[in-house]
């Protein structure tokens, strides 16, 4: 798979503001590690600007995970430290300064939480990557998901798909390909069905199967670091099809290049982001 064009980083006279802002709504009291995944993931993989919208008392911690090279935007949080439906008017006054929003990773099942979910994926002007817990909502009331034409990318695992669509397990893996092609047609969306080659549907009827990854990438925040790497294609202005079908290509040869060197079995997320860059420098022509 060639580089495409944006990601090349041909003019020497470009600046962060050319690579895209992106937002980012993940993390809570327990799971905070599943913000700093994607955060990392995007920065990593080109995104000029990233920012994460986290619950406000944990600000702090997260500030320390994601070191000096991610901004943070502490927000309204409940009881429970996740984020609250009552951020909603800070989160949606500052989408004019951002590209692209990254949703769903660690945010919980609060209920709070999953009107503020809702509410955002049918009112965000923004292409957006929905992930985890946001697929879980939008699976509580799928017709979100036809409010409004702003792109969007869904990456469910096979158990998320299966509270999509109604559809058992094993009925899903049966028809992998048909079955991510007709809900991406019904939902104007792109499907990201991960698993063992993962299959990218386009709601044009187009696919791609992904040739990359292995077993040692069933862990914890493998598909948090996956969410980050398609948002930061599409902040460098790779369209929709093209950063979900790239994303999940260099996601999964930088799983294939970590197991080389640390084993499938003690394969962890962190390891995945670290071989971001050894993946892309794979498919950049010599110059």
């Amino acid at each position: 798979m060639r580089l495409p064009l944006p990601l090349l980083r041909l003019n020497p006279k470009s600046h962060k503001n050319d690579f895209g802002h992106v937002l980012i709504l993940a993390g809570s009291s327990s799971m905070l590690g599943a913000a700093s995944l994607v955060g990392l993931s995007a920065m990593r993989s080109g995104a000029g600007l990233t920012t994460i919208g986290v619950p406000k008392s944990l600000n702090s911690a997260l500030q320390h995970k994601v070191s000096s090279v991610i901004m943070t935007l502490p927000l309204p949080e409940t009881k429970d430290g996740t984020l609250s439906v009552a951020a909603y008017s800070q989160i949606t006054s500052r989408f004019k300064n951002f590209q692209i929003l990254a949703l769903g990773p660690g945010l919980s099942r609060d209920e709070s939480t999953r009107k503020l979910i809702l509410k955002i994926v049918a009112n965000c002007p923004l292409p957006t990557v929905i992930d985890g817990d946001a697929l879980t909502a939008v699976s509580q009331d799928i017709s979100v998901l036809q409010n409004n034409s702003a792109p969007k990318i869904l990456t469910p695992h096979v158990g998320e798909m299966a509270k999509l669509t109604g559809l058992t397990k094993i009925m899903i893996q049966k028809s992998r390909k048909k079955i991510a092609i007709e809900f991406a047609q019904r939902f104007n969306c792109i499907i990201v069905l991960k698993g063992d080659q993962s299959v990218v549907a386009n709601f044009t009827g187009e696919t791609y199967v992904n040739p990359t990854g292995n077993a040692g990438m069933a862990t914890a925040g493998s598909g948090d670091v996956l969410t980050g790497i398609i948002a930061a294609f599409l902040a460098q202005g790779l369209n929709a099809f093209d950063a979900a079908r790239l994303g999940v290509y260099i996601h999964g040869l930088a799983g294939d290049l970590a197991a080389k060197e640390k084993t499938k079995a003690s394969l962890i997320a962190t390891d995945l982001i670290e071989e971001i860059p050894f993946a892309i420098k794979k498919h950049v022509p010599l110059r």
